[in-house]
């Protein structure tokens, strides 16, 4: 139905009705051994995703907005995560379809990490204003607010990229319908769309990183100024595993973009590879980086069965202290 709303909705070809998807060109040998570590790493994503979902809507004393940002990035890691869920063969149109979930959800992740560093640098740096600054109807407007960001960046190319002619082959040298590699397929130039998502991806993660860069600027700063020297390394720790997972997102994110769209020599292999891993690792690692270490979270495992057990029957929200994400081991 995505395609049929938009202008040009259906691709203009007639010959493709069906795409062959290569995995990792160059490495079709391989593929039984690489796909353990993939399969690995989906396995763990949807545990460590799953239980993050469920320990924050099981527990009551989690459902601040701080517990709503972590479930909004666990529902686009799984998204994305199953999105991307290798195929031999894929039907024309489901292809495009794919690609706009897997662009989409990486736009709304970008801006959900966002709002996240927002809701940390108010929880450090001015804790006196949080409660009233971030509650949890403006929460849920910030998750929606980046998903229409996100749909209303992806639509217009979406269209660009439908009312191309598609006749050169049925073979996509990638594991998933990549943007660049899908135009790959055309008949007629594609400069417009490549101009257009280069352009936006970079404005827009540009924006994005910028934005992140001044919130952790403000947290370290703080940070700085905590008497323990103990606590001042414990929260570096924190920021620098948060720190490091966000690069990883943004950095392997524009690398892919920029491989596919420019070679510089490196073989198909390893284009791929970089976009797999950009798609699949920091869906792995969130969970654990973002929600598990958190004390809370921890707690709220523990009190899992027991809620589960009950039936429903839970005790009602008590107070709960907001504890700044920083300063948590």
């Amino acid at each position: 139905q995505l395609l049929t709303t938009m202008p040009h909705a259906h691709p203009t070809n007639t010959s493709l009705s069906e795409l062959h998807l290569t995995g990792i060109p160059g490495l079709q040998h391989l593929h039984h051994w690489i796909s353990v570590p993939f399969c690995i790493m989906y396995l763990v994503t949807l545990a460590g995703n799953s239980t993050l979902l469920c320990v924050i809507k099981a527990d009551p004393c989690l459902h601040l907005p701080m517990f709503l940002f972590l479930s909004m990035l666990a529902v686009i890691d799984l998204v994305m995560s199953t999105s991307i869920t290798p195929k031999i063969t894929i039907a024309f149109e489901a292809c495009f379809i794919q690609m706009f979930f897997i662009h989409t959800f990486t736009a709304v992740e970008s801006g959900v990490l966002l709002a996240m560093s927002f809701d940390r640098y108010v929880a450090i740096c001015n804790p006196l204003r949080y409660t009233t600054t971030l509650t949890s109807s403006r929460t849920i407007q910030i998750g929606l607010l980046s998903l229409a960001r996100a749909a209303g960046v992806m639509i217009p190319l979406m269209c660009l990229l439908t009312s191309l002619p598609y006749c050169k082959t049925r073979v996509i040298p990638h594991s998933y319908c990549e943007h660049m590699a899908v135009v790959e397929l055309a008949c007629a130039d594609p400069s417009v769309s490549d101009l257009y998502s280069l352009v936006v991806a970079t404005l827009l993660v540009g924006t994005d990183s910028v934005f992140i860069t001044f919130s952790y600027g403000m947290i370290l700063r703080s940070v700085m100024r905590l008497p323990s020297q103990e606590a001042r390394l414990k929260a570096l720790r924190t920021c620098g595993s948060h720190v490091s997972i966000i690069l990883l997102f943004y950095v392997g994110g524009l690398l892919s973009m920029y491989l596919q769209m420019f070679s510089f020599g490196l073989a198909p292999h390893v284009q791929v590879l970089v976009a797999d891993f950009y798609l699949t690792v920091p869906p792995m690692l969130n969970p654990l980086i973002y929600g598990i270490k958190m004390k809370q979270i921890q707690e709220g495992i523990f009190r899992l069965p027991k809620r589960i057990s009950q039936r429903g029957q839970f005790t009602p929200p008590s107070t709960s202290k907001v504890i700044p994400w920083c300063s948590v081991p």
